[in-house]
């Protein structure tokens, strides 16, 4: 199986507060379905604009700089046996968050 990476934009979910609790419960049900279904590998969302970036030399600065469009928000690792399979989660990803997903494939373990 392949492993792919489910992410959104941080400021992607956009809907009025009171119903932050509606989502919670959607997003949390589609994770429990992926558990039994036995594709989730992990997920979670990302501190908001909370980065640090550390250079070859070993420099640390604090990112993402202004320049930055999109910063990653959230995002959840699935193993699944096609890009097709994929989607499917995503889009029920996407119902429950309500905001669109990206989703790329993540390359094999070298060492594997």
């Amino acid at each position: 199986m392949t492993r792919y990476l489910i992410s959104f934009d941080d400021g992607a979910m956009n809907f009025p507060e009171e119903e932050l609790p509606e989502v919670v419960e959607a997003s949390l049900a589609v994770v429990r379905e992926a558990r039994d279904a036995g594709v989730w590998v992990f997920g979670g969302g990302l501190e908001r604009q909370r980065a640090s970036v550390v250079a070859t030399d070993g420099s640390v600065t604090d990112g993402p700089y202004p320049e930055t469009k999109a910063v990653l928000g959230g995002f959840a690792i699935i193993d699944v046996p096609s890009r097709e399979d994929a989607l499917e989660w995503a889009a029920k990803i996407a119902a429950a968050c309500r905001c669109a997903q990206e989703v790329r494939e993540i390359l094999p373990d070298p060492t594997d």
